[in-house]
């Protein structure tokens, strides 16, 4: 069962909604940049895996930004008021959000696999598993639950 909430209630809710999901992103990003300095970076990993690594962490930014980027909206050309637009546009930058921190989750994965097994084969096996597992969870299992819905 569900029901429809007042605009103001549901901008509440997607607000709130990034809220939750920004302390993980950004204490992953913290991580990253601890990674960077710590001595044995160098040694680990390889000129193609420091890439990887770098991509993984514009990622997590990119996240982080779109988390962010409601609230920085609301405050400078809604203040005061809620939209439909606002509600749209939050919803969209947290649904983009979640495709950065799932491609930088995998890329995480799969370096640090790799540099605990030694095997690029076993590493973009897991990487795969967890790139299937978010988008599974944050995008498949939603779109058909709303499909469902909307069929009656």
């Amino acid at each position: 069962m569900s029901e429809d909430v007042p605009l103001k209630d549901a901008l509440g809710f997607a607000l709130d909604e990034a809220r939750m999901i920004l302390p993980g992103v950004q204490a992953l990003f913290g991580f990253q940049l601890i990674a960077v300095f710590n001595q044995r970076f160098e040694e680990v990993l390889d000129a193609p895996g420091r890439a990887l690594f770098l991509a993984a962490l514009v990622s997590i930014a990119v996240s982080c930004a779109l988390l962010m980027a409601p609230a920085a909206y609301h405050r400078q050309v809604e203040r005061g008021r809620v939209s439909r637009h606002l509600l749209e546009l939050a919803s969209r930058f947290i649904a983009w959000a979640l495709y950065a921190l799932m491609v930088a989750i995998a890329f995480d994965v799969y370096l640090v696999a790799q540099v605990v097994t030694g095997s690029p084969s076993v590493a973009l096996a897991l990487a795969a598993l967890c790139l299937a597992l978010c988008l599974g969870l944050w995008y498949v299992l939603p779109w058909a639950r709303a499909r469902a819905l909307s069929r009656g």
